[in-house]
């Protein structure tokens, strides 16, 4: 089996931010530097460019995003590791702030979706492991992974206890992690008095302020056929993630397995898209979460579901046909329109 996800996931990230960063160069040449910082977060880079604000905006927003990370990765020894080993006890665990918070969000998309984002897939990521030795699973250990899987099942209280019902239940947070994030990041620009920052940690993007020289920001969307740019964004500011096929993959006997898994079926989604980009302007964690759950549920039932949370979104299926919604229909323009 040959993975050739691993590269291609490094130089998407890479791009989307670079397509900001390097955009925003030409456009803003004649406005002070920005300071930037690039460092390695939630397996992905973060990249950041900041304008205004202290000295050390970049380093802190570094550490909470870190900080972040040990508390909703499964990896880590934080509030989800520790929500995991306490499956199907009793009383469950005090998750911290940030975990019930991200947490809270997840199930929100869960409730609304019906369950195309699914914090509970533990148990099919780790079998899948496409961060790790890719394999197709075998319809017995799939079953009894997916029987592990319900987001109804996973309870959180208000104050922040939350529990797992039931033996081998495993929480994931993956899917909105990287948009969490963000989420991280441009809170501390507003704590350390930043007047503007691009934020980017793999496919999710936050930006904070107003772009140097008053004009919208320019967010390009990576064409899923390739490398370049597929269109761009013109935002105010907000938060932007991106879901696609191209991201992790691997080959077998001829036929193409992704990263993005239906949690209806254990397998991944066969929804006929290939890359759904969510805009949202309040929250990073939302604008991921939803981007994974459009791209489950397809276009149509995607865009209802977008609507619901008031985002907007970009949906490229897989016979190339490109389709901006809500709020970002005026605000999406293709680099190569026909």
């Amino acid at each position: 089996m040959k993975e050739k996800f691993t590269a291609r996931r490094i130089l998407a990230g890479l791009l989307f931010f670079l397509l900001v960063g390097g955009a925003a160069a030409l456009y803003w040449h004649k406005e002070p530097e920005p300071k930037r910082l690039e460092t390695f977060a939630m397996g992905s880079y973060m990249q950041q460019s900041l304008w205004g604000g202290e000295e050390t905006a970049a380093q802190e927003a570094s550490e909470a995003v870190a900080a972040l990370e040990n508390e909703i990765s499964w990896r880590r020894q934080g509030s989800i590791a520790q929500l995991n080993q306490a499956a199907g006890g009793s009383g469950g665990v005090m998750l911290s702030p940030q975990a019930a918070a991200v947490l809270g969000q997840a199930l929100l998309i869960s409730e609304k979706s019906g369950g195309a984002l699914d914090p509970t897939l533990g148990p099919l990521t780790r079998l899948w492991d496409f961060d790790g030795s890719p394999r197709l699973p075998g319809e017995k250990e799939l079953a009894e992974a997916l029987a592990l899987v319900d987001y109804r099942a996973l309870d959180l209280a208000e104050e922040g206890r939350a529990s797992l019902q039931q033996a081998g239940m495993q929480a994931d947070l993956g899917a909105v992690g990287k948009g969490a994030a963000c989420d991280a990041a441009v809170a501390c620009y507003q704590e350390k008095g930043v007047q503007a920052a691009v934020v980017a940690v793999g496919g999710s993007v936050g930006l904070w302020g107003q772009k140097p020289g008053g004009s919208p920001w320019q967010v390009s969307v990576r064409d899923p056929e390739g490398v370049g740019s597929l269109g761009v964004l013109r935002l105010e500011g907000g938060f932007v993630s991106t879901s696609g096929s191209y991201e992790k993959f691997f080959e077998q006997e001829g036929k193409t397995y992704c990263h993005l898994l239906d949690p209806a079926t254990g397998y991944p989604a066969q929804s006929g898209l290939v890359s759904v980009t969510v805009w949202h302007m309040e929250s990073g964690a939302l604008s991921d979460g939803l981007a994974t759950a459009c791209f489950v549920l397809g276009q149509e039932k995607g865009i209802q579901l977008l609507e619901a949370f008031g985002a907007g979104g970009v949906f490229v299926t897989e016979k190339g046909v490109i389709t901006a919604t809500g709020p970002l229909k005026e605000k999406f323009t293709l680099t190569n329109p026909l």
